[in-house]
């Protein structure tokens, strides 16, 4: 069995997986509050020491991968939303697992795209969609993510960057009166994590109804207090219940797409543009409306390059999960020479 983690600033979700014909197969998964927690080896001893688990569950782990928000240097992590240092060497002895493996969480993500089914993927510009080539991947959600996907001739290899913290550079009126509002209120550099995330979501609220003065009814006032902020503010755009939360949405698409048009241009991604993260899935019917395209396919001269490059979004909040298990099954695979994928295919009569 492969154990594999999604660790965030808020959560870590675990879970357990064997193979079946090749594909990755769920045995349980379970998540837990990380504030809740001292460290990583604490949340993997109580899930693994649940009921379901027992010492021959334990045995029968070959390995574990833990996606993670940040960049990882020789098997080692400091996670920015959590006073945790995590290092493979430490967590081997700490939890008795032969081999495990610490990758950067679009990383994670980017393993999991070949694992996904095609009903978990939603096509938002077709593109071309038979082109082959690099791809890349972008993840609005507590934060921006992206990580670069480089085809090798027979699969995408996944890159893992920082691209999410760049600078944010404005194309229109609004977008440089929201750069400048955000300077002010930041004390200096903006990022494009502070406008495509769930905290660039709020920003951008507060900048319209703040600085644009559009009305906020007071019975949006009051969920805004009492309620998940960008949960409101994406279902009163969706529903359109709300102009203030409409517009929101559409400058925080339109920003989402320049910026996977730019990372479009940056790694030629013929092969695809694919969006990640809580946000999107959520938001469909916003990322239809027009600005999120428009604004990708904006760049100038090479506008018709864009036009061919398909960009799908990633509906399976697992993704990370099944990619971390895949990359580990395959570490492993290449250090022992036995697959546990290749195992479970059944050989042909």
């Amino acid at each position: 069995m492969i154990l594999a983690g999604d660790v965030g600033g808020t959560k870590v979700h675990l879970a357990l997986y064997d193979f079946s014909g090749g594909r990755l197969q769920t045995i349980r998964d379970q998540k837990f509050p990380a504030h809740d927690f001292g460290s990583l080896d604490e949340v993997v001893h109580q899930f693994l020491g649940s009921s379901g688990s027992n010492a021959s569950t334990k045995d029968a782990i070959l390995a574990a991968c833990f996606g993670c928000p940040g960049p990882v240097r020789d098997g080692r992590l400091k996670l920015t939303n959590l006073p945790w240092t995590l290092d493979e060497r430490e967590l081997v002895k700490s939890l008795a697992i032969p081999h495990i493996f610490l990758i950067n969480d679009l990383e994670a993500n980017g393993y999991g795209i070949p694992e996904l089914t095609s009903d978990k993927l939603f096509t938002l510009h077709p593109g071309d969609p038979d082109a082959v080539g690099h791809a890349g991947l972008i993840s609005a959600g507590t934060g921006l993510g992206e990580a670069l996907l480089i085809w090798d001739g027979k699969k995408h290899r996944p890159l893992p960057s920082e691209g999410g913290h760049c600078d944010f550079s404005a194309r229109t009126d609004r977008e440089i009166a929201l750069l400048e509002y955000l300077r002010k209120s930041l004390d200096g550099r903006v990022s494009w994590e502070r406008v495509v995330s769930g905290i660039g979501i709020k920003n951008i609220y507060t900048f319209l109804r703040d600085v644009e003065k559009i009305n906020e009814p007071g019975w949006l006032h009051d969920r805004m207090l009492t309620e998940d902020p960008n949960a409101v503010i994406g279902a009163c755009a969706e529903d359109g219940s709300s102009a203030l939360c409409f517009e929101t949405m559409k400058l925080f698409a339109a920003a989402y797409g320049a910026e996977a048009g730019n990372i479009a241009l940056k790694v030629l991604a013929m092969g695809g543009i694919y969006l990640g993260g809580g946000i999107a899935p959520k938001s469909l019917k916003t990322l239809q409306n027009g600005a999120f395209i428009q604004a990708f396919l904006d760049k100038g001269r090479l506008s018709a390059l864009l036009q061919a490059i398909p960009v799908r979004v990633i509906l399976d909040d697992n993704c990370a999960l099944l990619g971390a298990a895949g990359y580990a099954e395959n570490q492993v695979a290449h250090l022992s020479g036995y697959s546990l994928r290749a195992a479970s295919v059944q050989p042909q009569p």
